[in-house]
C-alpha cells in the first residue's frame, strides 16, 4: 500500500479555468441587468465558495441562489472548453501517483470537477473528488478534507499532505492537522501566502517532488 495521501485543490493548483468562471459571472450578471464585475475582482476571488465570491460582489443574500443557479447552468456548458491543465499539473499526478495515494478537494462543485478531471484524461489517478456539495463547511474548514480522508486507510497526519494555492487550503490543512505546501501558480500573492505558511513552492510538480523527496 502507498504509505502516503496527497490532497490538491483545482483552481490555480492543477487547472486553469479563469476563463469559463469569468464568463459565466459575465453571462449571469446580464441575466439579471446588473453591472459585469471586473475580471480582477472576480480572478481574485476564485477559491472561495460561488455563494461567497457572489456576496463580495454585492449580490444580495435571498438573490445568491438565483445568480448561482444561472452560473451553473452556463458553466456547465462551457467549463470543458474553457479549462486547461496548468503546466507541469499532468506531470504532478503522474509523480504523486507512482508513490501516493490521491485525492481532490475543492470548493467547486466535485460533479464539474470530475467532469474536468475525466475530460483531461486523469481523472483515474483520484480515489475520491469532495466537492462544495459534498460537505456543510467548506475550506477553511477541516470538514473537507476529513471528508476526503475517509476514502483512504488510515495513515498518521504527517504523511498527508494538502496542496493548493490559497490561504484556505493551508488553514483547513491545519485545522485538519495535516501537512501543506502553499503554490504561487495560482490566485494568491507570494507575500500573502506567506502569513500562513514558509512551505511554498512555485507549482504542484515541485510540490509532489518535495513530498516524494522527504519519504
Amino acid at each position: 500500500m502507498k504509505n502516503c495521501i496527497i490532497l490538491f485543490d483545482l483552481d490555480g493548483t492543477l487547472i486553469d479555468s479563469t476563463e469559463a468562471i469569468y464568463d459565466s459571472f459575465c453571462v449571469t450578471f446580464k441575466h439579471f441587468n446588473q453591472t459585469i464585475p471586473t475580471f480582477e475582482s472576480v480572478k481574485s476571488k476564485i477559491g472561495h465558495t460561488l455563494d461567497t465570491m457572489f456576496h463580495t460582489l454585492g449580490v444580495k443574500e435571498n438573490e445568491i441562489p438565483h445568480y448561482a443557479s444561472i452560473y451553473k447552468e452556463h458553466y456547465r456548458k462551457i467549463c470543458s472548453a474553457k479549462t486547461t491543465l496548468l503546466p507541469n499539473a499532468k506531470e504532478a499526478i503522474l509523480q504523486a501517483h507512482s508513490f501516493a495515494q490521491l485525492g481532490v478537494v475543492t470548493t467547486k462543485t466535485g460533479q464539474y470537477s470530475k467532469i474536468l478531471l475525466d475530460n483531461m484524461e486523469v481523472g483515474n489517478y483520484f480515489t475520491c473528488i469532495i466537492g462544495r456539495e459534498n460537505v456543510k463547511n467548506a475550506k477553511p474548514s477541516a470538514e473537507p478534507i476529513l471528508k476526503a480522508l475517509e476514502s483512504f486507510p488510515p495513515l498518521s497526519k504527517d504523511k498527508i499532505y494538502m496542496i493548493g494555492d490559497t490561504p484556505l487550503d493551508i488553514e483547513a490543512a491545519k485545522n485538519a492537522g495535516v501537512q501543506s505546501i502553499a503554490l504561487t501558480s495560482g490566485y494568491a500573492k507570494l507575500e500573502v501566502l506567506k502569513q500562513h505558511t514558509q512551505n511554498i513552492k512555485n507549482n504542484a510538480l515541485e510540490a509532489v517532488l518535495a513530498i516524494k523527496s522527504q519519504l
